[in-house]
């Protein structure tokens, strides 16, 4: 947990949290749940055989494959320009992870300019890309909703649970720039969990990390443990947490966050794994003024799991 303070913004770090693959073992159920109950867009069919989802002018922010895993298979970060991504490709070289510069094939299958691809710290395949394609035509929503806070933000955050959260950290602030934003310490019946929160932009955090849990008798954790979509109106996670009840998909309490304030509820993806959708967290506008806290709770209030989460 000894990472420096945040000192001036890393003027040629990953930019935001872009894009992000899922495997998924049931392609029908998810269709229907990103778009009647998430709002999100289906922006048609990639060159792997997955699915587009969009919600911001990106093309696109989730490719969805039919692989089976019901987990990440990669993730994608995206930088200012072409000097930026070779800047970066040399950080992530001399923290001693090995990169392939990519060509002209895999920059069509990403719809970006250029990329660089690599093995993040626990294994998972992840991207480094400029120059994103942003559709001319709008957003549309299958449902109504006022719409998502991404765009420059980038697609929300993910919560990653690895072998090694303290190399992953180091990772991320050596080779990629991201800043540590805060910590979180709480107690799951006789376990205490450590989560990591960092930031690349002034959304609070893109990515946090903790290690992943190894339960005799119980399945291996998932490496994705949730992504964050956020709204620009409580009306719309208030419609959307009535939606998860009717629709009878487990769905906790809402609640807000103790460290970026966020409003937002949990509920189960068809993968397994968890969505929060959430609206009024707070941004890091000036790095310089930014302190490092560490909370004992992850929630001022409410936040309560689905049942099957809840321990006994």
């Amino acid at each position: 947990m000894a990472e420096p303070r945040n000192n001036t913004h890393d003027s040629i770090g990953v930019r935001q949290f872009g894009y992000l693959g899922i495997g998924v073992s049931d392609m029908s159920k998810w269709k229907t749940f990103s778009g009647a109950t998430l709002g999100f867009q289906d922006n048609g069919t990639s060159d792997s055989g997955g699915t587009w989802l969009r919600w911001d002018d990106y093309h696109h922010r989730i490719e969805l494959l039919p692989s089976g895993e019901d987990d990440i298979v990669y993730h994608g970060w995206e930088v200012k320009d072409a000097a930026a991504l070779e800047a970066v490709a040399s950080r992530i070289e001399a923290f001693g992870i090995k990169v392939r510069r990519g060509n002209a094939e895999d920059a069509k299958k990403r719809m970006v300019v250029d990329l660089i691809s690599f093995t993040d710290p626990d294994g998972i395949p992840a991207e480094i890309y400029f120059g994103p394609l942003i559709d001319h035509k709008p957003f549309v929503s299958p449902r109504v909703v006022s719409g998502f806070k991404a765009g420059n933000l980038g697609l929300g955050h993910m919560v990653l649970a690895v072998e090694d959260p303290d190399a992953y950290v180091r990772f991320m602030t050596t080779a990629l720039g991201a800043k540590v934003s805060d910590y979180i310490e709480m107690s799951v019946g006789p376990m205490t969990i450590h989560l990591t929160f960092l930031h690349v932009n002034p959304r609070h955090h893109s990515v946090a990390v903790t290690r992943r849990m190894k339960i005799p008798g119980a399945p291996p954790q998932k490496r994705l443990h949730h992504i964050m979509v956020e709204l620009n109106s409580i009306d719309d996670v208030g419609y959307a947490h009535s939606l998860f009840r009717k629709q009878a998909i487990p769905v906790g309490d809402l609640g807000r966050h103790t460290n970026d304030r966020m409003l937002s509820f949990y509920g189960d993806t068809p993968s397994g794994f968890q969505i929060e959708y959430g609206c009024g967290a707070i941004m890091i506008e000036n790095e310089d003024n930014w302190e490092i806290q560490r909370h004992l709770a992850p929630s001022i209030w409410g936040h309560g799991m689905p049942p099957r989460y809840r321990p006994a």
